[in-house]
């Protein structure tokens, strides 16, 4: 049973007694596990129980309700089990780490956003960092009485606006293609063995982001970005098989430069589904030759001025 099918189950059994305790509480609530966490993304494992796992659920509530409520709450909560098939309860507050318990719905999204509303503009979507974004629409939400969480939550999921996308995929792509086509090779050609490295780190994160844009998906933090990148259905499998061959192959010097073909490949791949949704027109697998093809689409004029490297 993994975290998120924990905290489903756990939430089941004390639905019960958190309906009777306070049903009038109980109805303005929603309930779930998001945010921060291997298991709100469903990439913990083994390992992951070395700290911050047990049983445990979020239980999202309008600020001023938590504030009125918050004794009343805390002596139901303080009433549920302390463990759940025999893993103990991250219910007790000296557990949560403000990730589970009861939360508040506008404390829970301005943690993530800055925002005390979902984002209206430009601005305020690229101020967010898209880690953020992946964690606040993380999990699950197993039920919303009012669904003022959900709305939120919403909001979020339905993802970048067009001018917004666009301008992000310019610049992951010219990224990709600085690093991967441009660097990793030339690093390579001098023996500079640690350049080398750095190319191929920089180009592994900046093709993981235009994947996840490719697929309108937010990227989570670097370290489950590959996890679940392989997974996206749109050139997912294809890096993932190229991370694997950059993570094992030696990157010394130039009798490595074979590794350069499989990046070239899918720099290729990327260009050739670029032009197939109308995105660039431009003919050569070259990625930094997209980003301006890309950027012309832009209709907001303050946005289409921006550097295209910059957010």
């Amino acid at each position: 049973m993994n975290g998120l099918e924990l905290a489903r189950a756990f939430y089941a059994a004390c639905r019960p007694a958190l309906v009777a305790a306070m049903p009038d509480i109980m109805a303005r609530a929603a309930a779930g596990l998001a945010g921060e966490g291997s298991e709100c993304l469903g990439c913990d494992d083994a390992t992951s129980r070395d700290h911050d796992f047990g049983a445990a659920f979020c239980l999202w509530l309008p600020q001023d309700l938590l504030r009125a409520e918050a004794r009343r709450i805390e002596d139901v909560f303080a009433s549920l089990p302390a463990e759940f098939h025999g893993l103990p309860s991250r219910l007790a507050p000296q557990a949560r780490q403000g990730r589970v318990g009861p939360v508040p719905v506008e404390g829970f999204y301005a943690f993530f956003t800055g925002l005390a509303a979902p984002p209206e503009d430009w601005r305020q979507w690229l101020a967010i960092p898209e880690h953020r974004l992946a964690a606040a629409t993380s999990g699950e939400v197993f039920e919303d009485a009012d669904g003022r969480f959900s709305a939120w939550r919403e909001a979020l999921l339905a993802y970048y606006p067009r001018d917004v996308w666009l301008k992000k995929l310019a610049g992951k792509a010219m990224l990709t293609a600085q690093a991967g086509q441009y660097n990793l090779p030339r690093a390579l050609r001098r023996g500079d063995a640690a350049s080398a490295m750095l190319a191929a780190a920089r180009f592994a994160e900046s093709a993981l982001a235009l994947v996840f844009l490719l697929n309108r998906r937010y990227m989570p933090f670097y370290k489950w970005a590959p996890r679940l990148g392989r997974q996206l259905p749109l050139l997912g499998a294809p890096l993932g098989r190229l991370l694997d061959l950059l993570a094992a192959h030696p990157l010394r010097g130039p009798e490595d430069l074979d590794v350069a073909g499989p990046v070239e490949d899918f720099c290729a791949a990327v260009a050739a589904h670029l032009r197939a949704t109308g995105l660039s027109d431009e003919p050569d697998a070259w990625l930094w030759a997209h980003g301006p093809r890309i950027m012309a689409h832009v209709e907001t004029d303050a946005l289409r001025r921006r550097n295209l490297l910059e957010e």
